[in-house]
């Protein structure tokens, strides 16, 4: 692929989750930086593309909608997720099966769908959102705690397996933000957060994306290998 085509407008870009929340803010961020984006989703319309990231018919057909609207993708980003809260004593084994199989099972499915025409191409970015929670854990989160982990182990273990190509794979761990996963959340339990923060105060999904363009871009992000960025409003400093 030549230089211009990367670097300039009109690359391909999948972001799964993109209908609401950071990556509805990413999908528009690419959109605006001149990139044809194709947004798969559990709530299709208005052009989105319908997937249920945790089953994998589902995420071949959809990955396959989306290379005959774009062609080959330059760019994926891993931003559909599932938060729930239940201590684990009390916690179903569906309900942690439920949590592992969205936000992780579902992130491997989709990288492994984008791998094999990146490495042939020898070039391609894979960004995905992992959590805060990943680093320090969560009360009545240990199944999502867990799964996000599992996302930062999956993307260092699977850089080191694509940079060689050229496929570079990083993180962003968002901390607290405004976002539907955060609305059903009490107001106390937000104000007590909100206090804890360095900042003052929680992140929007705006804040988020330049992130998310930085690792896509180049030369910018060309040196980010395996690596976790953290718009977390100073929530975690690793």
């Amino acid at each position: 692929m030549s230089t211009q085509t990367i670097e300039g407008a009109g690359r391909a870009v999948v972001v799964t989750g993109g209908s609401s929340g950071i990556g509805r803010a990413i999908a528009d961020a690419f959109r605006e930086n001149g990139d044809s984006v194709a947004v798969l989703d559990r709530a299709a319309g208005n052009g989105v593309i319908h997937v249920d990231v945790a089953a994998e018919p589902s995420v071949k057909a959809a990955f396959a909608e989306a290379r005959q609207r774009l062609g080959p993708i330059d760019i994926l980003v891993n931003s559909a997720g599932l938060r729930t809260e239940s201590p684990l004593e009390n916690m179903s084994l569906d309900k942690w099966n439920e949590t592992i199989a969205v936000d992780l099972t579902g992130v491997f499915l989709c990288c492994r769908e984008v791998v094999g025409e990146m490495r042939q191409r020898k070039w391609g970015r894979i960004i995905n959102i992992a959590s805060q929670l990943a680093l320090k854990g969560g009360v009545g989160l240990s199944h999502y705690s867990a799964a996000k982990a599992g996302v930062v182990g999956l993307s260092k273990a699977l850089a080191l397996e694509l940079a060689p190509d050229n496929v570079l794979v990083n993180c962003i761990a968002p901390g607290p933000i405004e976002t539907p996963l955060v609305e059903g959340i009490s107001e106390s339990w937000k104000a007590a957060k909100r206090a804890e923060l360095p900042l003052g105060r929680f992140g929007t999904p705006a804040e988020v994306a330049p992130a998310a363009l930085l690792l896509a871009s180049d030369p910018g992000g060309n040196l980010f290998v395996g690596q976790t960025l953290g718009p977390n409003s100073g929530d975690v400093m690793p």
